[in-house]
């Protein structure tokens, strides 16, 4: 990027640094997955994830000497907090792959009858419990952001690498669920999805102690 002008290097940096860290496997990637591909909603939790991670990451890029010192320590409460959310989610999963629900399972991509306010309303409970959100955005980003000679366009350039990531998961998911189309198919999902937030638990837990 060396001979890029400036506020292009400033938007790409975002862009990449943002990007790098977002595709990570975690719970809110496999949450929002998860209700993409049911399609329960999908575009109003895609623009709750997208909207908070804009005003997380405009949040550490300009005010991080305010925060700076607030985060650490509310992440050990946090942390708990989201352990105990994605036991319940992982719980659910489970009952859904290996409970009596063989019908439910293959409908699962048909309309949902959830209301859009409802799916908003879990989307922000577990991205704002989730300790990872606040460590990737706010003190990471926002970190390598505050340093930046166009720290606007940085952020700018970080957001819509959020904007992208979850954009895709929605247009990929309408792709994929057509392809879920047994109950043995639905069973493997969730079995995936119940595992990933017990792997995600127990780093969160593991992390706690270590």
């Amino acid at each position: 990027m060396e001979h890029l002008p400036i506020y292009l290097t400033s938007m790409l940096t975002g862009f990449a640094v943002t990007m790098g860290l977002i595709v990570a496997i975690g719970a809110q990637n496999a949450w929002v997955l998860n209700k993409c591909l049911r399609n329960e909603n999908p575009r109003a939790v895609a623009a709750v994830c997208i909207s908070l991670d804009t005003l997380l990451i405009f949040t550490g890029v300009f005010f991080m000497h305010y925060v700076q010192d607030l985060i650490p320590a509310l992440v050990p409460l946090f942390t708990w907090f989201a352990v105990g959310l994605l036991l319940w989610l992982a719980l659910q999963a489970f009952i859904r792959a290996w409970g009596n629900q063989g019908g439910a399972l293959v409908a699962a991509g048909a309309a949902s009858t959830e209301s859009a306010w409802r799916s908003a309303g879990q989307a922000m409970l577990i991205s704002l419990i989730n300790p990872h959100v606040y460590l990737d955005t706010v003190v990471l980003i926002g970190s390598v952001g505050a340093r930046q000679e166009l720290p606007l366009l940085f952020a700018l350039g970080a957001s819509f690498a959020s904007f992208l990531w979850f954009s895709t998961l929605v247009l990929g998911a309408k792709k994929l669920r057509t392809h879920l189309s047994s109950p043995q198919q639905w069973r493997i999902f969730d079995s995936v999805i119940g595992v990933v937030m017990l792997l995600v638990a127990g780093s969160l837990v593991s992390h706690q102690f270590g």
